[in-house]
């Protein structure tokens, strides 16, 4: 086993597990219950409004107060975003309509047009831990012989990219205000695609105008703002930490196999308590892949019932610090690899295969 408690690909070998036989034993919590979804959004949705209305009430006492309340009305809106992300794979609600008209609602609180990210969502699904298809609802990330080829200036953006920085800290608010204003690869977007983002970003518009003139448009963005960054920045954390972790997977396409990179591809983060209830359980993103049915209520069940996927790719709190630094694909050893590690002897001559085109 590795330091997080998993076991790594490169050693386990996927023979142990017929990975395929996952989605028949992980069928029976694939079933959405009305009664438990509804609480599930009561108890989210509620505490964020009235927390909003706090935030909103406490600018006259103090600021610092404000920012106080905006810590758990952040955790509560990524709550909602996990709820959003179910309504995408149609596991929130039994009915279709019914999570496809909550997903289009709770869109425009997370600043996400619901259509077009659940289409790009599921692509990211069919491909997640192929080499020769990235690109598509996944974090940028290149071979280290890929790196290598790259202009000093492109290899200057890259680290940027994979800084603290843009992770945590601007690049967040950057994908959730600008960049989900615009369908993902624009010039090839279908009408479908630029019709929902534009009919989000319309929603998003009236009711922030709405909302600035009931209380004014300084004070709506002194409530907002902070709530839209912690927001941005504990979601995005969560989703990078699913897949970049050391020992993760990645074949080219020949080799590739869905279930495989579900299973092998996707961590545990595992998280205190609280931290996981703000993220729906979404930490066991390993089963979540194996059978993206599953609504997230029913993911603690589900890992309950099979303990031997508790240890598979786990990752803590303290654990997942260490993904900050993991940013090039060996494909010789296997595994995730710092800059500095793309150094080294045994990496000069790593990643012969030739570059996905999908990397641009």
């Amino acid at each position: 086993m590795n330091e997080a408690g998993s076991v790594p690909t490169a050693l386990a070998g996927h023979a142990e597990t017929d990975n395929r036989s996952w989605p028949t034993k992980l069928a029976p919590y694939r079933q959405a219950r009305q009664g438990r979804a509804l609480v599930e959004l009561g108890i989210t949705a509620v505490p964020f409004l009235a927390l909003w209305v706090a935030m909103w009430l406490s600018l006259g006492l103090g600021y610092w107060l404000t920012l106080l309340l905006a810590v758990p009305a952040a955790g509560l809106l990524v709550r909602l975003f996990v709820i959003q992300h179910d309504c995408g794979h149609g596991s929130f609600f039994p009915g279709r309509q019914a999570n496809d008209w909550l997903g289009r609602v709770l869109g425009v609180l997370t600043l996400t047009p619901y259509g077009h990210w659940r289409h790009e969502h599921a692509l990211h699904h069919a491909t997640s831990g192929n080499l020769d298809r990235r690109g598509r609802g996944d974090v940028e990330m290149l071979t280290v012989r890929e790196f290598r080829a790259l202009p000093r200036w492109r290899q200057a953006i890259y680290r940027l990219s994979r800084s603290p920085l843009a992770v945590i800290g601007a690049g967040p608010l950057l994908v959730f205000v600008l960049k989900h204003r615009w369908p993902d690869h624009p010039a090839r977007a279908s009408r479908e695609a630029w019709r929902d983002v534009m009919a989000t970003n319309l929603a998003i518009t009236v009711t922030l105008t709405v909302l600035a003139a009931l209380i004014g448009a300084y004070e709506l963005l002194l409530v907002q703002l902070p709530i839209t960054w912690l927001a941005s920045a504990m979601g995005v954390w969560v989703f990078y930490v699913q897949h970049q972790f050391e020992h993760t997977y990645w074949e080219r396409d020949g080799a590739w196999g869905q279930q495989d990179g579900a299973l092998h591809g996707s961590s545990h983060f595992d998280l205190p308590p609280m931290l996981r209830w703000m993220t729906a359980n979404i930490g066991a993103h390993h089963l979540h892949h194996l059978c993206s049915r599953i609504p997230s209520y029913r993911l603690p069940e589900a890992l309950a019932a099979y303990p031997e996927l508790r240890g598979m790719n786990r990752l803590t709190l303290q654990k997942s610090l260490q993904s900050f630094h993991l940013a090039l694909w060996d494909e010789t050893q296997c595994r995730l690899v710092t800059f500095r590690d793309a150094q080294q002897p045994q990496s000069a001559a790593s990643n012969v295969a030739t570059p996905s085109t999908s990397v641009a």
